[in-house]
């Protein structure tokens, strides 16, 4: 939200104070009809004509109607059918949309995300830690990873309470669709891509390939799940196979 509100007002469209005000009210939230407290992981990122006369929630509406375009009653059907609620797959995408900007990474993250809530295995993400924090300075500590708050999925189990952040149709299609693997863990190559692994054995290898001669104080940086770079493995390692 804090994105959206800082393009609009970069662009005059909005105040960005005015614009959050409103995408947090949970007024506005239930006259739109999506759950949840906040528009978050509801306004659809898209090209759009607005004009400046546009109020926030006359922004904010029509970013809503083009979700609901894109999510679809079959894809609501799908989500359904596996177990999941609508709102919990539009978080599941939040969370894959801030991991990867490779379309071809998603539904193997999707997987990853699948596995691990199936397993009772606590996500750890980072995306979602940091969108907990009050303060962050793009620096991801050890220190952050222990505090806690409901979106850290290092101290709690299952999904966060609701989206972190807007998802596009790539990343709903891959909540929606996962691919079919075993994969439990993955790491940052630092080149925007991701080595993904099996079990702790491999990941860990993975990290002292990818993740060598990083600040040990510094948690990851992008999104390797199960250990960090300090060398904290995961707190419930997967049966191995």
């Amino acid at each position: 939200l804090y994105d959206i509100a800082k393009t609009l007002g970069n662009l005059e469209l909005a105040d960005p104070g005015n614009f959050l005000a409103t995408a947090t009210s949970p007024d506005v939230a239930g006259k739109m009809g999506t759950p949840g407290p906040t528009l978050e992981g509801y306004l659809f990122p898209d090209t759009y004509l607005f004009v400046k006369e546009m109020s926030p929630e006359e922004i904010i509406s029509i970013m809503v109607r083009r979700f609901r375009k894109k999510f679809t009653p079959e894809m609501e059907g799908i989500a359904e059918k596996d177990g999941f609620t609508p709102h919990q797959i539009v978080t599941i995408a939040s969370i894959i949309e801030k991991e990867t900007g490779l379309e071809e990474e998603k539904p193997l993250i999707s997987a990853v995300i699948r596995k691990r809530l199936s397993l009772g295995m606590p996500l750890q993400m980072d995306p979602t830690v940091i969108y907990g924090l009050k303060k962050f300075d793009g620096n991801l500590t050890r220190k952050d990873l222990r505090k806690p708050h409901p979106y850290n999925t290092y101290q709690n189990t299952g999904l966060p309470p609701g989206p972190i952040s807007n998802p596009g149709h790539s990343s709903l299609q891959a909540a929606v669709k996962p691919t079919d693997t075993d994969y439990l863990y993955f790491v940052s190559r630092n080149d925007g891509s991701h080595q993904f692994s099996r079990n702790l054995r491999e990941h860990n290898q993975a990290v002292a390939i990818y993740q060598k001669g990083r600040n040990p104080n510094m948690a990851r940086s992008e999104g390797p799940v199960g250990k960090s770079n300090s060398g904290e493995e995961a707190s419930t390692p997967p049966p191995r196979p």
